[in-house]
């Protein structure tokens, strides 16, 4: 009797600890599948800037600096590997994007050229795909990181090996300030 009781501890224990292997396995699949959404919104995000850049070059051959910063950070960002670079490689991006859409504000005939106004409304809407899918992202590496730390999965973990720490995809510091907004009528 106490032979079956043995067994029977024996046989939860080895269920359990299966149970827990595979949720470990399946959501670091998860984790790893959510990094590759974002490399495919960054992919579009980094074809569609080529487009705007030559469909801008025409009328502002003078702002030769502020092309040359975005086509500059864009090879950056294709580069870029892992979390952290990747992070900071598309922050920098998004600065010289962002200097770029100040400067066709002040051209007139840029403002209302139609193939810019859908270049920007598709950046706008890719950056908005990377922001989900980065969110998502992290909200799984989150999760990932939960149930290998928490006890007794955590011994499994260390028994068994194979999972390590997934990075998280940061901000960069200047991106945490708070923008000041001017609202005066000057």
């Amino acid at each position: 009797m106490i032979g079956w009781i043995l067994l029977g501890v024996v046989v939860l224990g080895l269920l359990w600890m299966v149970i827990v292997y595979n949720g470990l396995v399946s959501l670091r699949n998860e984790v790893q599948n959510a990094w590759k959404q974002i490399d495919v919104q960054l992919k579009r995000r980094h074809d569609l800037i080529p487009n705007l850049v030559s469909t801008v070059k025409g009328a502002m051959a003078f702002e030769q600096d502020t092309l040359e910063k975005v086509i500059s950070a864009r090879a950056k960002a294709v580069a870029a590997t892992g979390p952290r670079d990747k992070a900071e490689s598309e922050n920098m991006l998004t600065q010289a994007l962002g200097k770029l859409f100040a400067v066709v504000e002040n051209y007139p005939q840029l403002k209302s050229n139609q193939n810019i106004l859908q270049l920007q409304e598709e950046l706008t809407s890719t950056e908005n795909r990377i922001g989900f899918a980065r969110q998502f992202y992290n909200d799984l590496v989150a999760s990932y990181r939960i149930k290998q730390e928490v006890f007794p999965n955590n011994i499994i973990v260390n028994l068994v090996g194979g999972f390590g720490k997934e990075e998280y995809f940061e901000a960069e510091q200047a991106d945490r300030a708070v923008p000041k907004a001017d609202l005066s009528l000057r």
